[in-house]
Formats: C-alpha cells, structure tokens, sequence
C-alpha cells in the first residue's frame, strides 16, 4: 500500500506549478544548453556539457517525483470539513508559547508543502502530532528534539 500524500489546496497549486515551469521552461532549456555545448566539438572535457547533463538529470528526477506525488495525493480542504475551533490538517493555528511568553502561527500541512520559515509545520512532525485533535483554549505540550515546549491554542481558522 502507498502512503498517502496529503496537500492543502494551495499546496497542490504550488506543486502543479513547479511542475509546469519544470517540463515548460526548464527542460527545453537544458535540452538547448547540451546542444549547445555539444556544438562545441569534444565531450570528454567539457565541462559546460557535463553540468547541462547534470542539471537535465536532476529536472527529470524532480519531474518524475512530482508526477508520482501529485498521482497519490489527496487534497484537503479544512473548510469543508464542517468543523470549527478543532486542530487538523491544514488548520492555521495561532499559539501563545508559555515559556517565551511569544504568539505563533503556523499551518498544519503535509511533508511535501512543509518550510518552518513559511510558518507551515508538518502534520507529522512533533508539533503537529501534539496538535491534531486539540481545541482552542487546549495548552499542549510539545516534546521535540530542541527540548520540550508547552504552547496554548488561542485559535484555529481553516484557510
């Protein structure tokens, strides 16, 4: 059985385009830049060429992983969901952390879309198992490699 692959909406977005800018723009222009450096006569010590197949060799590997991601993966749609004040997937949370006495927010959303300086958390990192399932107005702690944080959930909106 695979895994699944859970995407917010915008997440899906995000990956499509990639994908597009990847078989539109990027790969026609490494298939250009081998040609190119082929024009130039011996291969064995070229290095222009050797880079272009490098960087044809990653677009195609990134191309491929996209499609199979974007082939298994389930879109989900909080607001849809007909809940409210609840942590799930794809809930935006602000959070007071108790121990720096700072607010935080961030999105709960799957591995694929994950970047802590986007304020966007995996669902399955530490943070974001402690917090799916809980409620506003819950404080939760949080047992991560950094240490152990205890954080309140002052609200959850579905975005």
């Amino acid at each position: 059985m695979t895994d699944r692959v859970l995407l917010t909406k915008k997440g899906e977005i995000k990956l499509r385009a990639e994908l597009k800018q990847l078989k539109s723009v990027d790969r026609p222009n490494v298939i250009a830049a081998i040609a190119e450096a082929r024009a130039h006569g011996d291969l064995s010590e070229n290095a222009e060429y050797d880079a272009a197949k490098d960087q044809q060799g990653f677009i195609e590997g990134r191309i491929a992983e996209l499609e199979s991601q974007l082939s298994i993966a389930e879109v989900i749609d909080p607001s849809k969901l007909g809940i409210q004040g609840k942590v799930v997937f794809g809930s935006t949370l602000k959070l007071y952390d108790v121990e720096t006495e700072e607010e935080v927010s961030y999105q709960l959303v799957g591995n694929l879309e994950a970047d802590i300086n986007l304020g966007q958390v995996s669902v399955s990192s530490p943070i974001g198992l402690a917090l799916v399932g809980k409620e506003e107005g819950d404080e939760v702690e949080v047992i991560a490699p950094a240490g152990t944080r205890t954080y309140e959930i002052l609200e959850v909106s579905y975005d």
